[in-house]
């Protein structure tokens, strides 16, 4: 959690960067957020009492709330997982169990933390994967040389003036022979759910009869033996137990997991319950201990769930949220209801945030010299018929805007290397003459749009 963190207000303004509406579903979130912080400044005893107040964010899809729960996650450079509800099976049947959200949830945060440890050690591992490649080529060690090749070019009297070269690129495609330890960071041993302690022994294990072994030499390309040299220095210089030790730690105090589609394991009032039904019913039983807070076996150690931040969110179509089981409700008591989207918010969801689509096209076709020109009246034509086939088919909100879009758009993208015109002006006639006919049709739109 940064020392400095952001306020509620500045959290909003942020993501009104990519998401457009949905005011009461990104206050909740910017309160979850600082909450956070507000919690690491209590007094220890009173802390661990404290525990994040989950949310379910209710709402039709494509509306933003995924995005809402991913942008919160980068805000908070926090270890972040999105989940569907419908890939868990109940304890003792086939399938994955929800333990399995914890776990991944952590391979996350070793991830997280090793890149920032490698980044952090970058600098002095450049400096000493560059000097092992010096020693190559200067012939310093009697393992190392040229490899072979009778036209390679004959190394500068001085080392200075070599590093010079290798650090302009001139020595790239060079070939030399180089020493490595054979431990790469690849170097994992999986196991089935609940051996996750003998797979953490058993990784340790091979890499200590890894390390044991003689290193082994290889011929390689500079451009690709200085990759491999940093990684390998790299590794040397980060504690791996105090890395996880800190994964763990990001884990249990800034984890935060999104449940989607949590209204497809709820079963409707007044429905006789079936096979599927009572299946349903135990994942959401199997879900209550870990986001009451509950303490999961890792590959790395045991992670309490007490203070990871849990979003659930689903459409509520069939179902209603009252139809999830009393105990399930109870643990996820902050309720959002995100609002359908209308064409003016398509209109701005096309203009507004700063990886909107329009500008995606205009700078994949910038590529091919081609001109995007998006007219106002075209963009709101773009909107309207977006709308439109929302309202007649299936409501897939803001991502119907990706469909008409791309359809739109195929001629453009697939001439853009031939035609002699690159300057290509999308306004309202432009729209209708390539959409007008396909919307105007339900039939066809059902099917194309």
């Amino acid at each position: 959690m940064p020392s400095n963190p952001m306020t509620p207000r500045e959290i909003v303004a942020e993501l009104d960067h990519y998401i457009i509406g949905q005011d009461d579903a990104k206050r909740a979130v910017a309160i979850a957020l600082r909450n956070r912080w507000r919690r690491s400044q209590l007094a220890p005893e009173l802390k661990a009492e404290v525990t994040p107040k989950n949310i379910l964010m209710i709402g039709p899809t494509g509306v933003g709330k995924t995005e809402i729960a991913r942008r919160l996650a980068r805000l908070a450079r926090a270890p972040f997982l999105k989940v569907e509800a419908t890939k868990f099976t109940e304890v003792g049947y086939v399938g994955r169990d929800v333990d399995s959200i914890i776990r991944d949830l952590t391979e996350t945060a070793v991830k997280m933390e090793r890149e920032q440890a490698f980044r952090r050690v970058s600098p002095q591992a450049e400096t000493q994967a560059e000097s092992r490649i010096l020693d190559a080529l200067m012939g310093g060690e009697p393992h190392f040389g040229f490899a072979g090749a009778t036209s390679a070019p004959q190394p500068p009297a001085s080392r200075s003036e070599l590093r010079d070269q290798l650090r302009e690129g001139k020595l790239d495609d060079l070939e030399i022979e180089i020493e490595l330890s054979g431990v790469s960071l690849g170097f994992e041993i999986m196991t089935p759910p609940g051996l996750e302690e003998m797979s953490g022994q058993l990784n340790q294990m091979f890499r200590q009869l890894a390390g044991s072994q003689h290193p082994k030499r290889q011929k390689v390309r500079i451009r690709e033996a200085r990759k491999m040299l940093v990684e390998e220095e790299s590794l040397k210089l980060v504690n791996d137990d105090e890395l996880k030790s800190r994964a763990l730690e990001a884990v249990e105090q800034d984890g935060i997991v999104f449940i989607d589609e949590i209204d497809k394991i709820a079963r409707r009032s007044g429905e006789v319950a079936g096979g599927a039904d009572v299946s349903r019913e135990g994942v959401q039983r199997d879900l209550l201990p870990l986001i009451e807070g509950s303490t999961v076996s890792t590959r790395y150690g045991l992670v309490h769930t007490d203070h990871i931040l849990f979003i659930a969110s689903g459409a509520f179509h069939v179902s209603k949220p009252s139809d999830l089981i009393p105990e399930l409700q109870g643990r996820l008591p902050i309720r959002v209801e995100l609002k359908a989207l209308s064409s003016d918010d398509f209109i701005r969801i096309l203009t507004e945030p700063e990886n909107s689509l329009t500008r995606q096209y205009r700078a994949l076709l910038a590529t091919e010299g081609v001109t995007l020109t998006f007219e106002a009246d075209g963009i709101r034509r773009l909107a309207e018929i977006a709308q439109e086939v929302n309202t007649r088919t299936e409501n897939i909100g803001a991502r119907r805007l990706h469909t008409v879009l791309e359809k739109l758009l195929e001629g453009v993208a697939f001439q853009a290397p031939d035609i002699p015109e690159k300057t290509i002006v999308i306004d309202a006639a432009y729209v209708d003459g390539r959409l007008g006919a396909i919307a105007g049709n339900e039939d066809l739109s059902r099917y194309i749009l």
